[in-house]
């Protein structure tokens, strides 16, 4: 009896319990359900998505911002010269300066690459200190994508010359042939527009047995970067007895550079003087832009039957060209060249950006202007207006 009844009674087991209130086991799990489990899952992985948006969103705007900022490096600091060499330049310097007090004895071209990062630095004035406190991975990434967008504005700003330059000569020279926006094969020397923009300035294109001579590509007319193109000076013309005279004051300079640094719109007005601020007492930056560097050796390609952009075309080397003009406006021989640079660069002033006369709004000049004559005008009406109650 007793035990029939101890087995119709069943044994207490854990086992056999409500599971909502099962009791741990010694591996200390708590039971959990697979949906409460499914949703965290699903909490946790569009935390992560969001978080990834985020990181992208935040990897993008960066990319754009570094794309946009590059589109400057080629225009107003350096054509050719690798980022990375700049960087290389500086950093060697300061490392001598640490240990010899003195950076002496360097190459001309040491010099070329370290104005042009003071150059750069004065452009994008963060890329200094980004550069102390990235590692190397974000430098290289910051400076790929530098190079992507100054690469990218170069492409366009060549682009835009080809076709515009070739409207100016048609207006301007009004050849038998005419230039086709689409087409370089034609220019060059083989167009007598373009030919005579492009001859040295020391040679007469008029002459037959000249143009013959750089057609024909003979020993006696090497056309190279030794020789100032015609095209940079005013007018077109040279004089052999003042080789500076009139250099780098050419209508289609002014047209060139106001079309890649204004609009193109602004190019047709390259005559007169234009209508904005002295740039040079407010833009550190502007004389690097004004000395117009790029400007010249674009419009140099954009004349050339050249169709796709190269370092050397024949016998000229565009980046021997690029640094004769840097040199000629950064690394004067004395302080008579300086005031003569100077001089130059208020011209390009006046020619693309006008200047301003705010000093000579003096205190009594404007006493006399409109808006000081009429509030001077409404106070003595309220003061006659109080005198007479």
């Amino acid at each position: 009896m007793s035990d029939s009844h101890s087995q119709s009674a069943p044994e207490h087991d854990v086992n056999h319990t409500n599971p909502n209130y099962a009791i741990p086991d010694i591996s200390g799990v708590v039971p959990t359900t697979a949906e409460a489990r499914a949703k965290r899952r699903i909490a946790t992985l569009e935390e992560e998505i969001q978080t990834m948006r985020q990181e992208r969103g935040k990897k993008q705007r960066k990319t754009t911002y570094y794309v946009a900022q590059g589109r400057a490096i080629r225009r107003t600091t350096v054509l050719y010269a690798s980022l990375e060499d700049l960087i290389a330049e500086n950093d060697r310097r300061y490392e001598v300066h640490e240990v010899e007090g003195e950076v002496e004895g360097c190459t001309v071209e040491q010099d070329r690459l370290q104005r042009g990062y003071l150059a750069l630095t004065h452009t994008l004035p963060w890329l200094h200190h980004k550069l102390a406190v990235f590692d190397v991975e974000e430098c290289e990434d910051m400076l790929k994508k530098l190079k992507r967008g100054a690469d990218a504005a170069r492409g366009d700003d060549t682009s835009t010359l080809k076709d515009l330059i070739a409207a100016w000569i048609n207006q301007d020279f009004r050849g038998s042939t005419l230039l086709r926006a689409d087409n370089k094969q034609s220019r060059g020397f083989a167009h007598d527009s373009c030919g005579k923009l492009l001859c040295p300035a020391e040679w007469d294109w008029g002459n037959p047995s000249v143009r013959a001579g750089i057609r024909d590509r003979t020993s006696d007319y090497i056309v190279s970067e030794n020789s100032w193109p015609l095209f940079l000076y005013e007018n077109y013309s040279f004089s052999s007895g003042d080789l500076e005279k009139g250099l780098f004051m050419s209508k289609i300079l002014v047209q060139a550079f106001k079309a890649i640094f204004t609009s193109p719109s602004s190019a047709r007005e390259a005559d007169g003087d234009g209508d904005g601020a002295d740039i040079l007492e407010n833009n550190r930056r502007a004389r690097r832009a004004l000395s117009q560097v790029k400007v010249k050796t674009c419009v140099r390609f954009a004349l050339s039957s050249v169709s796709s952009w190269r370092t050397v075309d024949g016998d000229f080397d565009y980046e021997a060209f690029w640094n004769s003009v840097v040199d000629f406006f950064e690394d004067v021989p004395g302080p008579v060249a300086q005031r003569k640079v100077d001089k130059l660069l208020e011209w390009w002033t006046r020619k693309v950006f006008g200047k301003n006369h705010r000093e000579d709004l003096t205190p009594e000049v404007v006493s006399r202007m409109s808006v000081t004559a009429l509030a001077q005008q409404r106070k003595a009406l309220e003061d006659a207006a109080f005198d007479s109650e």
